[in-house]
């Protein structure tokens, strides 16, 4: 077997894969998945694995900003992981992850996140479940409850505002210290901000992404600085509750919006799960946001198969942290799973109870508070 970049001479081959792994697409969906894949083959973000001349496997590595306690860096968003069904069960698609991880890191990625069709092949290279797309049903009534509080100005947009939107997405996060939520990058904004059935609003500090789901409104992102702006864009989508009795939202598990409704009692709410994980723990460590009053100098050994691992001294404080390799030593230890959980807010008792984290435990009050978290996304890839 043989992993090599793909080609825009192989995309029919990994469609027919696609197909067989996923159900069929549209030809205008096709066509769409190609103008989004083509630009990246030559940047070696999708890789195939091959017997001889056949495809059996592929895996797409799209390119992403994620935000970790309101501090920006790029990650790889792993998409697209398909094998041939006559060709499973033979470790194929763990052969192709640990590929997928190292270009990854080549690529100058610190951190990746995937949606898991299965937890264990994804566990079994060092991913761990970390947060949720969290998609919560709404009654368009009570969100036509919700009332401007000011005078802001909507606008429709359109491919041309990717860099504006990119922006934007940028000072929300940050302002928040958001964990988790991810931008794509200018050109694919680009190519979603072109979709004619997408109803897409931008403020000055916000933004809105919905459409029609049957007779009920999805909201994709609504993303807002000030309380104005969340107040407007909130009461576009109520305004259509007379004909949208249902609206279905992808939000922050503690997003504003939930305690702007006149009325909540109950809430249905559906939980996609993501995976993360570290590929390079000095830089992830130095990329991420910290809460500034934390202050933690620990001695942490992470266990990486495929990346190696080491031994680390990590020193945060005043919002930001560093890892420098020491020799090996007394301290914390943890797999590269547990050392993910970690970085994404999963509480050290938690990890320690599941076998994650094991050895010294003084710096465990430390560690939690450093990396303290809700992880989300709004976005599904």
């Amino acid at each position: 077997m043989e992993i090599r970049d793909l080609t825009p001479e192989d995309l029919d081959d990994v469609l027919d894969l696609r197909k067989r792994s996923f159900g069929l697409l549209s030809p205008d969906d096709r066509e769409k998945w190609r103008k989004a894949v083509v630009p990246t083959l030559a940047e070696g973000r999708y890789l195939g694995m091959f017997d001889g001349a056949r495809l059996t496997a592929a895996a797409r590595l799209r390119q992403f900003t994620q935000w970790w306690h309101g501090r920006p860096q790029p990650m790889a968003g792993i998409a697209g992981v398909t094998v041939s069904p006559e060709d499973r069960g033979r470790g194929l698609g763990t052969r192709l992850m640990r590929a997928v991880i190292e270009r990854g890191a080549e690529l100058g990625d610190a951190v990746s996140v995937l949606f898991p069709a299965t937890t264990a092949l994804y566990r079994g290279v060092g991913y761990e479940h970390a947060g949720a797309q969290h998609n919560v049903r709404l009654s368009g009534e009570v969100l036509r409850g919700i009332r401007p509080s000011g005078q802001v100005k909507l606008r429709r947009m359109g491919p041309a505002d990717a860099a504006e939107v990119v922006s934007v997405l940028h000072r929300v996060h940050g302002a928040a210290r958001s964990s988790g939520p991810v931008c794509w990058d200018e050109r694919t904004w680009s190519l979603w901000l072109a979709e004619e059935d997408d109803f897409l609003y931008l403020a000055d500090d916000g933004l809105a992404v919905y459409r029609w789901k049957g007779d009920e409104l999805e909201v994709d992102t609504i993303a807002a600085a000030s309380a104005d702006t969340l107040r407007a864009l909130w009461a576009l989508v109520g305004s259509a509750s007379t004909v949208a009795p249902q609206v279905v939202a992808a939000v922050a598990p503690d997003d504003p919006v939930l305690w702007l409704l006149p009325e909540r009692t109950r809430e249905q709410v559906k939980q996609v799960r993501w995976m993360f994980r570290v590929l390079d723990v000095a830089a992830a460590v130095e990329r991420r946001g910290y809460p500034s009053t934390a202050a933690c100098s620990a001695v942490v050994t992470v266990d990486d198969p495929i990346r190696g691992g080491g031994t680390w001294r990590l020193e945060i404080s005043g919002g930001s942290g560093s890892a420098t390799p020491v020799p090996d030593g007394d301290g914390v230890k943890l797999s590269v799973n547990g050392f993910s959980a970690l970085y994404a807010g999963i509480p050290v008792q938690t990890l320690r109870l599941s076998g994650l984290i094991s050895g010294d435990d003084r710096y465990d009050e430390a560690l939690e508070a450093a990396f303290a978290a809700r992880p989300y996304t709004l976005d599904y890839f």
